[in-house]
């Protein structure tokens, strides 16, 4: 049923307003000491979260040419299993941000991360192509959800001042699974066949169903949803189509044009740079564990670096630095002239932009939305960039036989951030946001 009560779009929040609640010198770290024991907990619980679903995530891309050797698979049948992981992601995190709404942050989180893990270690049971593309979709309509439920409830959790450190550092963990997941990839293989090895890496992913049980004993629902709840009757509940009511509709569209350029900027970069680098520009430093490391460091660390920024800078001009920083990067690889040595230093500027622009979303679409339908919100519009993002390296392939691979990606990433920054652009500046206030204005 429909929401009783008018959902208005929040007010842009001043420097008047903010100055007596925001302190933009904060160092990156220094918030934790001052945390509560709450506050802690739920942050280790979204940011381990983040480290294993990054890690199940990632492991199809180790484990392909395995599948492509033993199963006889084509390169367009693994690219699908990859294609269809993000479209059922984008799905399970639509999906994760109603639950969440309906049934709390905290139970969501929980479901989500013991469903990605159950079906990425059914990833290692499966016995042929069809079998292993169904239980990685399904894991992906997981992984999605994790997102959307880890960045709503961490956003809720931490207060304004701090908001945007705190969610950048719990995104930070996907990079460390990334690593974790490579790690994992050099033992296993060196230890057993590779049959074994790609299905012992799957079963691994069976580990993030052990953090339901720290979850569930220790992690609480954020006080500011537990008053909204309180408040709300079964005929108030909000309805699934409330992020689109006059109120809200404007910035749910806005907040969806940033992602999807996040995300399609993103995917256009690192689906196609290696293969354009690796048979076009005859480089061999791509296949190199030292690249890879690099370019996963620079992830890293461009987390981090967002994380302060959004805080110190606003979450606007962050991402525009970040998306010109990636346009910058994606014209390097595809225009200029590189030897391995540059390619294997530009790995750190290509992880740092391309992922660090991510730091400062959960931050930004928890203050854009009202408590009643912040998951709907946040889960809606962050997922609809994860599927029209999906799409882009087909669309790149398909369009690179008549321009060119090296053309083709330059112009999709410099349109998809082009689109990031005129959204971003056009929403309000959020930093220093506090969620009361902005229930009291919307209601």
């Amino acid at each position: 049923m429909e929401s009783k009560t008018p959902l208005a779009p929040p007010a842009a929040v001043s420097s008047a307003d903010t100055s007596t609640t925001f302190d933009k010198g904060g160092s990156l770290f220094g918030w934790y000491g001052d945390a509560t024991p709450r506050q802690k907990r739920a942050f280790w619980s979204c940011k381990v979260g983040y480290m294993l679903d990054g890690m199940d995530t990632q492991m199809l891309s180790f484990v392909i040419p395995t599948l492509v050797a033993t199963w006889g698979i084509s390169l367009a049948d693994a690219g699908f299993i990859g294609t269809l992981t993000l479209l059922a992601s984008a799905l399970g995190g639509w999906a994760a941000g109603i639950l969440s709404d309906r049934i709390g942050r905290v139970r969501t989180l929980q479901l989500t991360v013991l469903w990605f893990a159950v079906f990425t270690g059914l990833c290692g049971l499966a016995q042929n192509y069809h079998q292993l593309l169904a239980a990685r979709a399904l894991m992906g309509f997981g992984f999605g959800g994790e997102w959307t439920a880890g960045a709503v409830l961490i956003g809720e959790v931490i207060r304004a001042r701090d908001r945007g450190k705190a969610v950048g550092l719990v995104q930070s963990g996907w990079a460390i699974g990334w690593g974790l997941t490579a790690i994992l990839y050099s033992v296993l293989f060196s230890l057993f066949s590779a049959e074994m090895a790609w299905r012992g890496m799957f079963l691994v992913g069976l580990l993030p169903a052990l953090l339901v049980l720290f979850i569930r004993r220790y992690v609480q629902e954020p006080e500011v949803y537990q008053k909204e709840k309180a408040k709300q009757t079964s005929d108030d509940a909000p309805g699934l189509a409330a992020i689109f009511s006059p109120a809200l509709l404007s910035t749910t569209i806005r907040a969806a044009l940033l992602t999807t350029g996040a995300q399609g900027g993103y995917y256009a970069i690192t689906t196609w740079l290696p293969t354009y680098l690796k048979t076009e520009r005859h480089l061999t430093v791509m296949g190199t564990g030292g690249y890879l490391a690099m370019i996963i460091f620079g992830s890293w660390v461009g987390y981090l670096a967002s994380s302060y920024l959004t805080d110190r800078l606003g979450r606007k001009p962050n991402f525009i630095l970040f998306a010109v920083g990636s346009m910058v990067i994606a014209f390097s690889y595809t225009s200029l002239p590189l030897t391995d040595s540059a390619m294997f230093w530009l790995g750190f500027p290509l992880g740092f932009f391309a992922s660090g622009i991510f730091s400062g979303m959960g931050a930004f679409l928890t203050e854009l939305f009202p408590t009643r339908v912040r998951g709907s919100g946040q889960g809606f519009c962050y997922n609809v960039g994860r599927a029209v993002g999906a799409l882009f390296p087909f669309l790149i392939g398909m369009l690179s036989k008549q321009y060119g691979l090296g053309t083709t990606i330059g112009i999709f990433a410099g349109v998809a951030y082009g689109v990031l920054i005129l959204a971003a652009l056009t929403l309000p500046e959020t930093r220093g946001r506090d969620l009361d206030g902005l229930e009291a204005h919307t209601q």
